[in-house]
């Protein structure tokens, strides 16, 4: 999947006019903006080809070429009989007909003209938000989607909104590029709009207003079925322990700039993060997000499903196509293994989804870097986690005892304490075997004793006391953690906290008893 611009769509629809395509599907919400690139194609012909645009309410209309075309019909199948009346060579774009899927009339007449419009120039283009297009006209159309509006026309608009409210721009050099890139994944419409609102707020267009766009971005994203907008939280001062990872990391901080691409390095395609649960996988994801000043996508791919045939293709597509123009941005995909538990009674539609993303990793050339998260990985398929897909597979570990000082120190530090004034010593030392997310909670649980005790500060013995009532995972689930660091052990993976010891053992019950490298939240 490769990312495209309005100048694809008119190349694909001036081309299939010149094949003599006789009938062509434009999926997109935005109407007005595919009517107005359709016009520039018919009247950039020579002579200019008729275009002639009908609705529901309006009827026929003549945007381009001769207008001495006349109809007054409004109903569908009158439409399509006065559409023969028209230039032998003439566009017709018809609106609203997704409404008229269900009509087998309509459905016919359609398909009689496309077959009859081969021997002349005419060409039926529809114009629809639906993806749903009937199984008896798919093999006679051309389907074109339509993409968002690129940075260079997101651009012009802003400049064209400037001119015609007359406020002052003061946006710097880098300002107005992250505005843009603010904007990128909206409709026209929609930038239009978040473009509007900072005008009104601040009487003119300044860099304050790139956050207002992008809430306004997060608003609409929060719309979309699959893709949810995070913001930008958790730094890497919050995240305990993952020297081996935050230095991988480090080294790809500027790996989405220009100036990497002229030195020749290539976008960074993603890691897989694998590992013991409560260790802080998703916090990383966050954690990179703030790291490299890039938006957090998260993939919900469950919410890729649905009932209709081809509908769960077309939410993939169209979720990887807006991330593609949001890009360069990170797409989260959090407990990877639970997505695609595949069935037997989704006819196929699962491997399909799960094929489509596992291309699109590969061959993708927009910088859209890909976290993904598992604790299970007897469930992960083999052909996921290959070169390709990630440029690195890392494994969170149980935290070593220095880490665990550290996640003490980071979540006391979020509670306004001074980790200074405990005995961080004794407080790693007691929770050997603990994951980050469980020693985060020994200090709310050892605050809400303070608390209730006459709101007193919480000290090192309250935080004691919690952590003998709790039973760690490394006890409860002692056989998935064992049988998960065995595999990290036989070298499959890169420690996310030091340099690991590649040793491949061929008793599997020898593995745990290796020196374990030290992990964290």
């Amino acid at each position: 999947m490769t990312k495209r611009t309005e100048l694809d769509f008119s190349n694909t629809l001036s081309v299939s006019l010149r094949a003599r395509v006789t009938l062509m599907v434009v999926v997109t919400p935005e109407e007005e903006r595919a009517i107005s690139q359709i016009k520039a194609v018919c009247a950039g012909w020579n002579p200019p080809r008729q275009c002639l645009v009908w609705n529901i309410v309006d009827g026929f209309t003549s945007i381009a070429g001769n207008s001495t075309f006349l109809s007054q019909a409004r109903e569908p199948l009158s439409a399509l009989d006065d559409v023969v009346k028209s230039d032998e060579n003439s566009v017709i774009v018809l609106l609203d007909f997704h409404e008229f899927w269900n009509n087998p009339h309509v459905k016919r007449r359609i398909k009689n003209l496309a077959q009859k419009f081969r021997y002349n120039r005419r060409s039926i283009v529809i114009v629809t938000s639906s993806v749903k297009i009937p199984d008896e006209i798919r093999d006679d159309a051309v389907i074109v989607h339509l993409p968002p509006p690129s940075a260079a026309d997101l651009s012009r608009e802003l400049d064209a909104l400037v001119q015609t409210c007359n406020v002052p721009c003061t946006l710097s050099k880098n300002g107005r590029e992250k505005l843009i890139q603010a904007a990128l994944g909206m409709t026209l419409n929609s930038a239009r709009r978040s473009f509007s609102k900072a005008i009104v707020m601040h009487g003119s267009i300044d860099d304050r207003d790139i956050d207002s766009v992008v809430g306004e971005k997060k608003d609409i994203l929060s719309q979309t079925d699959a893709l949810e907008f995070y913001s930008l939280t958790e730094s890497a001062d919050n995240v305990g322990g993952l020297s081996v990872l935050k230095e991988w990391l480090g080294l790809r901080e500027r790996a989405f700039t220009d100036e990497a691409r002229r030195y020749g390095l290539p976008a960074p395609k993603g890691i897989a993060l694998i590992g013991i649960p409560g260790t802080g996988k998703s916090l990383t994801a966050k954690m990179i997000a703030d790291l490299w000043h890039i938006p957090l996508l998260r993939l919900d791919v469950g919410a890729l499903f649905g009932s209709l045939v081809g509908e769960s293709e077309e939410r993939t597509r169209r979720a990887l196509t807006l991330a593609e123009t949001i890009a360069p941005c990170i797409i989260w995909v959090d407990e990877l293994e639970k997505a695609f538990s595949f069935g037997t009674g989704d006819s196929g539609t699962s491997q399909r989804v799960f094929a489509h993303l596992l291309t699109w990793m590969q061959e993708k050339t927009a910088p859209c870097f890909v976290v993904a998260t598992a604790n299970d990985i007897s469930a992960l398929p083999t052909e996921l986690l290959r070169k390709g897909r990630f440029d690195e597979i890392f494994f969170l570990d149980l935290p070593s005892f220095d880490e665990r000082k550290e996640i003490f120190s980071v979540h006391l530090k979020k509670r306004t304490c001074i980790p200074s004034e405990f005995d961080l010593d004794r407080l790693a030392t007691e929770t050997e075997g603990y994951v980050g997310a469980e020693i985060e909670q020994t200090i709310t649980d050892a605050m809400y004793i303070a608390f209730n005790d006459k709101m007193r500060a919480v000290t090192t013995e309250d935080i004691s006391r919690c952590i003998k009532t709790q039973v760690p995972i490394s006890i409860s689930q002692r056989e998935t953690v064992t049988s998960l660091r065995e595999w990290l052990a036989q070298g499959r993976a890169i420690s996310a906290s030091s340099v690991p010891k590649r040793t491949y053992l061929p008793e599997a019950n020898r593995a745990i008893a290796l020196e374990a490298p030290p992990r964290s939240q």
